[in-house]
C-alpha cells in the first residue's frame, strides 16, 4: 500500500480506496470469520472464573483492610472489561455459531457489566452502520466516536461551545460520565424509540435481574459490603473500557468523510485505530485494539483478531496508537474539512484540559 496514506490530510479517498482492494482484504480476513468453540469456552472460564475469584477475595479482604478491596478492584475491573468484550462479538454473532448461544453468553455478561445486552447490540449496531461519516453522525449520548467540524463549532454561540467542549472534557467524558452512564443511564430506555420494543423491554428485565441479584447479596452478605466491593469495580471498569473506545475514531490520524467519499474499506483503515497496548492490557481489552479489523468484519471474534492482523500485509496498515499517543490522542476534538484533518479546540493552550478560552468567550472576558 502507498506509505502516503498512511499519512493524515490526504483528501483524494477516490485514491484510497483504488489503493485498498477491499475483495484482497476481505479474502485474507475470511478465514477468520467463524468462531472456535473451544477457544470461545476457554475464554468464558479464563474470565469468568477468576473475576469471581478476585470478587470473592474483595468481600474476604473487607476484614483485613479495604485499601487491598481497591487494589483487588482494578483487576476485577480489567476482567469486567474482558467480560464486555464477550457481550460485544455475542452482539455481533461471533461468538458463537448458534445465535440463540450467544444472545444467552450476552445476556450473562450483562449482568456483569451493567449494559442491557439487545438495547446495547442495536444501539451498538448503528455505530457500526455511521462510524466517521459527517452525513450520518449519531446523536445524544455518543459523543464518544463522532465529533463536529471545525466550522460547525466556530458557528455556535460562546455558551453552547462552553458546554460542547465541557462534556468532552477528559475529566467529564472520561472520569466523571462513564460511571454514570453504566450504573445510571442504562437503567432507563430514556431515548429509545418506542418502536424498540424489545430493546426497551432488555433495560426492565436486565434491572430486575440486577435489582434481584444485589438484594441477595445485601441480605447475605450485607448492604454496605455490597456496596464497598461493587461500587469500585463499577466506576473503574467504564472509566478504563469508556477510554479504550474513545481512542478508536477520534485520534490525529482519523479520517472523517462525507456523502459518496465514505467507504467501509477506507472508513476502517483510515477512521479506526490499531491501539497497540502491552500484552497483559491487549489481554484484559480482548484484542479490541485491533479496531480496524473489527469494522471491516465484525464477525471476526476477538480472540482471532490477531492472528488475523498477522496474515496479510495490507492488514497492518492502520493507524498505529500506543499508550502513550493514545492520551495525547484525546486532545483532537474537531474535523478540519478544509485542511482534512483532525485539529484540537481553538485556543487550547494546555494539551488536556483547555477551558479557559470558551470560559472567557461565554462570559466576554479578554484573554
Amino acid at each position: 500500500m502507498d506509505a502516503s496514506l498512511q499519512r493524515p490530510g490526504i483528501a483524494n479517498t477516490a485514491l484510497e480506496t483504488r489503493k485498498m482492494d477491499a475483495h484482497q482484504l476481505r479474502a485474507a480476513i475470511s478465514p477468520y470469520r467463524a468462531p472456535t468453540l473451544d477457544r470461545s469456552l476457554w475464554q468464558i472460564a479464563n474470565t469468568f472464573i477468576p473475576f469471581f475469584a478476585l470478587w470473592a477475595g474483595m468481600y474476604l479482604s473487607l476484614a483485613l483492610s479495604y485499601w487491598i478491596v481497591l487494589l483487588l478492584a482494578l483487576p476485577a475491573a480489567g476482567l469486567v472489561v474482558r467480560v464486555f468484550i464477550i457481550q460485544h462479538d455475542c452482539g455481533h454473532g461471533s461468538y458463537l455459531s448458534s445465535r440463540s448461544a450467544n444472545d444467552t453468553i450476552g445476556r450473562l455478561c450483562s449482568l456483569i457489566t451493567f449494559a442491557p445486552y439487545a438495547h446495547w447490540r442495536r444501539q451498538h449496531a448503528g455505530h457500526h452502520g455511521n462510524w466517521n461519516n459527517l452525513d450520518r453522525r449519531q446523536s445524544g449520548m455518543d459523543i464518544y466516536s463522532t465529533c463536529l467540524t471545525l466550522a460547525e463549532y466556530q458557528a455556535l454561540t460562546p455558551w453552547v461551545r462552553l458546554r460542547y467542549r465541557l462534556v468532552r472534557h477528559p475529566i467529564v467524558a472520561l472520569i466523571i460520565f462513564p460511571p454514570f452512564i453504566f450504573l445510571l443511564l442504562y437503567r432507563i430506555p430514556f431515548d429509545t424509540p418506542r418502536s424498540w420494543k424489545k430493546e426497551r423491554r432488555s433495560v426492565w428485565l436486565t434491572n430486575a435481574a440486577l435489582f434481584g441479584i444485589f438484594a441477595t447479596l445485601g441480605l447475605t452478605l450485607g448492604f454496605r459490603e455490597v456496596l464497598l466491593v461493587q461500587l469500585p469495580i463499577s466506576i473503574f471498569a467504564p472509566i478504563l473500557g469508556v477510554w479504550l473506545f474513545s481512542l478508536q475514531h477520534r485520534f490525529e490520524q482519523a479520517r472523517w468523510l462525507r456523502g459518496d467519499d465514505w467507504d467501509p474499506v477506507v472508513a476502517s483503515f483510515r477512521g479506526s485505530s490499531f491501539l497497540k497496548l502491552p500484552r497483559v492490557l491487549q489481554w484484559f481489552t480482548g484484542n479490541i485494539g485491533f479496531h480496524h479489523i473489527h469494522h471491516l468484519d465484525p464477525h471476526v471474534p476477538n480472540y482471532r483478531l490477531q492472528e488475523c492482523y498477522e496474515a496479510d500485509p495490507e492488514l497492518r496498515t492502520a493507524p498505529v496508537l500506543t499508550l502513550r499517543t493514545g492520551l495525547s490522542a484525546l486532545q483532537y476534538a474537531l474535523w478540519d474539512e478544509e485542511n482534512d484533518r483532525m485539529v484540537r479546540f481553538p485556543g487550547t493552550r494546555a494539551r488536556w484540559l483547555g477551558l479557559a478560552w470558551p470560559l472567557k468567550q461565554a462570559m466576554n472576558w479578554k484573554l
